[in-house]
């Protein structure tokens, strides 16, 4: 053994053993591949028994160098091409590794796998166990030459055989638990078998393909992948910080998105390609009143209030140091049913009332003040989560709350229709008109809108960054920077904001345009 204490032995055995672990990452790749058509409780039983017996089957070969070497000599030989029993070897454990990384290749694309465990078919212990020994021998030939054509000495080839094998038991389990989690590695790895079954052809037919050339190819896809994992894993990183609310409604919409996109067809009109609906599917797909009201109930917990309530300037309130008079005809002209009665401005809340029984007071000249004390306001901040502000309603029993600031300022009311507006979209009272107005290529909206209306409108998420701004008036000042003035223009992302109507206080009409609507003008 003075032999062992020759630096060039270690050198030359290290070597060998890093060549055999690179020789064996192929199989290490199908073995983890194959070791996953088991059931769990087998897997890690199947790697070692398939890992052992190809140690065995690399160790005999190794004692038989001298058949090895004769492997290269010809049995098949014509004038156009020759055959050994190495190219034999190689050729049918290369159409094999096609065969076989097809057929996975086509499972994992066309998703056939069972959706519940205990139903999935697994593969026979055996079968596989065979397949990874024969396997095994294809990538063993290529492993053993180059121990052979590196160092003498058969018991330094053996060790770093057995060596490699080893790295290889303990790195089996780790990539296969590695692919499992992360499928897109499947692919990827399959991909490689095929680059490597085809390469054994090649050198089988005597179209040899340098190595450097395939590992290159292995080494930056897999560069590739580690990227991909690395933004994976920082995508879910970012997701985690969400909150479960938002992640759920961010799903299910993207997934009404893709089943709109599934569901189109695309069909030529006078040589011009359009966009319609499939109509065998156009039952199925979830319509437009649908995908508002959901997506309404999925953003509700994501509002803020001053976005569902009814701004303080739409506010029609009872004065009782008016008349009784003037307070009679407010009533029957205006078609609200419930009001707030103050005294003398609106943030001097006496109470909430109905207008037919405060008619029928009024009638018995039962005194404003005190009928109104008898129902006191629900006053909230403007600052509640909308999801707590549902249980107020409820204990509201058919009223209104009152949204108030900070410093005591009503800000507006909110009524249960005002949280159906939210989920369901705009009911105009009788006195009211519609906040969105569709035109031909544009849409006439009322500076007041509430932004998350508009955009589901129009389709897009870059409206609402800041929760500052809950309408649309609000946008447009943030935007400019001041109050805007009528005819002046705002551009925002692929819209443009059209200045109607405003006055010193406020935008009152906005003409919102899609720009690629306004170059179609144009160019008419």
């Amino acid at each position: 053994m003075e032999f062992f204490l020759d630096p060039s032995i270690w050198a030359g055995l290290l070597t060998l053993v890093i060549l055999e672990v690179v020789l064996g990452i192929d199989n290490l790749i199908f073995v983890a591949i194959l070791s996953e058509k088991l059931p769990p409780n087998q897997r890690d039983k199947a790697r070692l028994i398939g890992l052992g017996l190809a140690l065995i089957m690399r160790l005999a070969l190794l004692s038989l160098i001298s058949w090895v070497v004769t492997l290269n000599s010809p049995i098949i030989s014509n004038n156009f091409f020759s055959l050994s029993i190495r190219d034999l070897i190689l050729l049918i454990g290369g159409l094999f590794l096609l065969f076989k990384a097809t057929i996975e290749l086509h499972e994992r694309l066309e998703n056939e796998e069972h959706e519940n465990a205990e139903n999935k078919n697994y593969a026979s212990f055996w079968a596989v166990v065979i397949q990874i020994v024969v396997l095994d021998a294809v990538f063993s030939l290529d492993a053993i030459i180059t121990a052979v054509g590196m160092v003498n000495q058969l018991l330094i080839m053996m060790i770093a055989v057995i060596l490699a094998t080893i790295l290889m038991l303990l790195a089996s389990k780790a990539l296969t638990n590695f692919i499992n989690i992360h499928q897109t590695v499947v692919v990827l790895c399959l991909s490689f078998l095929l680059m490597i079954g085809f390469s054994l052809v090649a050198e089988a037919l005597k179209f040899y393909i340098p190595k450097g050339y395939l590992y290159a190819a292995i080494g930056f896809s897999i560069l590739i992948e580690i990227f991909n994992q690395i933004a994976r894993h920082n995508f879910m990183k970012n997701q985690s910080r969400k909150p479960m609310r938002q992640r759920a409604a961010e799903a299910i919409l993207r997934l009404m998105i893709r089943e709109k996109n599934k569901n189109k067809k695309r069909i030529k009109i006078d040589n011009k390609e359009e966009i319609v609906l499939s109509s065998s599917l156009e039952t199925e797909s979830f319509k437009d009143e649908e995908k508002y009201m959901i997506n309404g109930v999925l953003t509700l917990a994501g509002r803020s209030i001053k976005s569902i309530m009814t701004p303080r300037s739409n506010i029609s309130w009872v004065n009782t140091e008016k008349t009784i008079d003037e307070i009679r005809l407010q009533l029957l002209d205006t078609p609200h049913s419930l009001f707030p009665v103050c005294k003398g401005e609106l943030d001097e809340i006496i109470g909430i009332v109905r207008a037919k029984e405060l008619l029928v007071a009024i009638e018995k000249n039962i005194d404003v003040y005190k009928f109104a004390s008898q129902i006191p306001p629900i006053i909230i901040p403007d600052t509640l989560d909308p999801i707590n502000l549902l249980g107020v309603l409820r204990r509201a029993q058919g009223s209104f709350v009152i949204v108030s600031n900070e410093f005591g300022v009503v800000q507006g009311l909110i009524t249960p229709l005002d949280v159906l507006e939210a989920i369901a979209g705009e009911f105009p009272d009788a006195d009211e008109t519609p906040d969105i107005i569709k035109e031909q290529n544009s849409w006439l909206v009322k500076g007041e809108t509430d932004l998350h209306s508009l955009q589901q409108l129009l389709n897009i998420k870059e409206l609402i960054k800041e929760d500052d701004c809950a309408s649309l008036g609000g946008l447009l000042i943030s935007q400019k920077g001041q109050l805007p003035l009528p005819g002046e223009t705002i551009y925002i992302n692929s819209f443009s904001f059209h200045i109607v109507k405003a006055t010193e206080y406020r935008i009152d009409l906005v003409r919102i345009t899609r720009n690629q609507d306004i170059k179609k003008e144009f160019s008419r």
